[in-house]
């Protein structure tokens, strides 16, 4: 592979050298023209020597609203006295260490967070002396998630009752009953996108697991992959099984050292009570489990410019349809899902469908009989006491999460604002009026009488917050009542011009053209009246764009006119 290849020079020679670029052309056989196409692309790769020492700041959501400018200045201050020429101090799109904002540093693609300033200098100094720096490792002891049957103690039991009646209807009921959905964002439904894959034609199948988490504001399936890897490696196995593929991957993104090798340790393992390789169980039938190290790259998070990157190619987006459920890795029917999507699947195979949907809010265990049903992990980040990952269930509140998971807002500050879907929603302010809320959802979820909706009172399920025109997704940020908003959605829309891949027009042009217009408004270079050409260009953006990067990268500004104009 092309990509590994060029992963392999680069930690032997520091970059990526011109003879050796040439000389894996002539190793593999192909033209040195996709050797470069390929090599110039990704963000982690480096073309050119550079400094020895490079010091990435993570600039994005979390960390930019906690003081990430002010770090990266500290610690550009120190690179100065070392040597400009030696250590080189740049901005980085999310490092996935949002729970320790603004704390997240790469140096020398060694990620610390929660690490004081004095010891970011020391590791600095000891990068400068050319000492081996230490990974960082977090805790995997398990946490009593209901999602873990097996409380960090693998059993695989879910695959034992799957090879008793090797009953894969009875499976696919299971997860239909659940209502499991997508859980990186899309929410799509697991039972239709298996049972798609499993009605293609083919010999050939595969399952990819999309652990290349990198949207601002999201760090849950980092906790997952660290403390239960063995409920993705079977939630893998057991899609495999249902759909008929024999190959799998995990394609994780290559900042998450830690998580790599629990699941390492935890694929090893697996392997040794024979669930993974041949002849599985003793049953004749196959499974194997291999790990894509992905070379960087927000936009590697879509499916399919994930599959791109698998096969040697620039990571951009295809075109749609075909879909991967029929036309996916290598052209073969391909199931892709989430970290958190997969890693439910195994208690959902002992518990029962109807076990994860009663664990919402409105479950049938407490009389309902339709509202938000089924659990989830989300990331809450931002402005709160206790920023962390927490399993909870669909259908709670804002209230909720924010002052009984989250410990309420940080340094007595009052809430102003929230992100639902990281930067791809946009913000909610803490009351939307009646007129700015849809006519359908004011009608139905309002009082009789209400003036508006309190922000805190909003049911956090996909179907609501849907409803309203909101996004649920994997992350949510808090914004204190001392951030100004027009410079936070300057941030959102700058991450999405740095993380476009360039291949559309739209996406290319419009996000640098977004930037352009919020930066002028900051430095008063701009005239009320040309505002609606931001509600024009985001509707082109959504509606000409490839992918979901261009299609809601003007979503930060179209919900900062929307609901705060007086920021504007």
């Amino acid at each position: 592979m092309i990509v590994q290849e060029l992963v392999a020079i680069q930690d032997r020679c520091g970059y990526l050298p011109d003879e050796e670029l040439r000389a894996l052309a002539r190793r593999i056989s192909v033209p040195l023209h996709r050797i470069h196409e390929v090599a110039s692309f990704y963000p982690l790769y480096r073309l050119n020597p550079g400094s020895s020492v490079t010091v990435r700041v993570c600039r994005d959501m979390a960390c930019h609203l906690r003081g990430a400018a002010r770090l990266k200045g500290v610690l550009q201050a120190l690179a100065n006295e070392i040597g400009p020429d030696q250590v080189c101090v740049e901005g980085v799109s999310c490092l996935g260490q949002c729970d320790s904002a603004p704390s997240a540093v790469s140096i020398n693609d060694h990620v610390y967070w929660g690490v004081s300033e004095d010891e970011l200098k020391k590791r600095m100094h000891a990068a400068a002396a050319k000492e081996t720096l230490p990974h960082q490792h977090g805790n995997r002891d398990p946490l009593g998630w209901k999602i873990d049957p097996y409380d960090g103690k693998p059993r695989y039991e879910a695959v034992q009752k799957f090879m008793e009646k090797r009953d894969a209807d009875g499976i696919l009921k299971s997860i239909e009953v659940a209502g499991l959905r997508g859980m990186g964002g899309a929410g799509f439904p697991t039972f239709r996108k298996w049972s798609f894959v499993r009605g293609t034609p083919g010999d050939v199948k595969y399952v990819v697991c999309n652990a290349d988490e990198s949207e601002p504001g999201t760090f849950k399936d980092r906790e997952l992959l660290r403390r239960t890897p063995h409920l993705v490696i079977e939630g893998m196995l057991l899609a495999g099984l249902v759909t008929g593929a024999k190959h799998g991957y995990l394609y994780i993104r290559h900042e998450y050292h830690d998580e790599l090798e629990a699941f390492e340790d935890a694929l090893e393992d697996a392997r040794s009570r024979n669930v993974i390789g041949d002849n599985i169980l003793g049953s004749g039938l196959t499974f194997k489990l291999d790990i894509f190290v992905s070379p960087g790259g927000y936009i590697q998070g879509e499916e399919s410019a994930l599959l791109e990157a698998m096969e040697d190619r620039r990571g951009e987006p295809r075109n749609k349809p075909p879909f991967p459920v029929t036309h996916g890795l290598y052209n073969k029917p391909t199931v892709i899902n989430n970290v958190e999507t997969l890693a439910w699947v195994p208690s959902i195979i002992i518990h029962g469908g109807e076990w994860y949907k009663n664990g919402g809010t409105n479950g049938a265990t407490n009389g309902a009989t339709n509202g938000a049903t089924g659990m989830r992990f989300v990331s809450i980040s931002g402005d709160v006491k206790k920023p962390g990952v927490y399993e909870v269930p669909l259908g709670q509140t804002v209230r909720d999460l924010i002052f009984n998971c989250a410990g309420g807002m940080h340094g007595g500050q009052k809430l102003k604002a929230i992100a639902t879907s990281g930067p791809s929603g946009g913000f909610l302010p803490t009351f939307i009026p009646a007129d700015k809320l849809p006519p359908k959802f004011a009608k139905e979820k309002l009082a009789q009488g209400a003036k508006g909706l309190d922000i805190l009172d909003l049911p956090l399920d996909f179907n609501t917050v849907g409803a309203m025109g909101g996004m649920l997704g994997a992350a949510f940020v808090v914004y204190g009542d001392r951030a100004k908003m027009l410079e936070q959605a300057l941030n959102c829309v700058e991450f999405y011009r740095n993380e476009s891949c360039g291949k559309c027009v739209p996406c290319r042009v419009g996000s640098q053209k977004l930037v352009d217009i919020m930066d002028g408004m900051l430095q008063g270079q701009m005239k009320r009246e040309a505002l609606p050409i931001v509600s024009e260009l985001g509707q082109t953006m959504t509606l000409a764009s490839i992918c979901g990067l261009g299609q809601v990268a003007a979503n930060p500004m179209l919900t900062l006119m929307k609901y705060f104009p007086e920021e504007i």
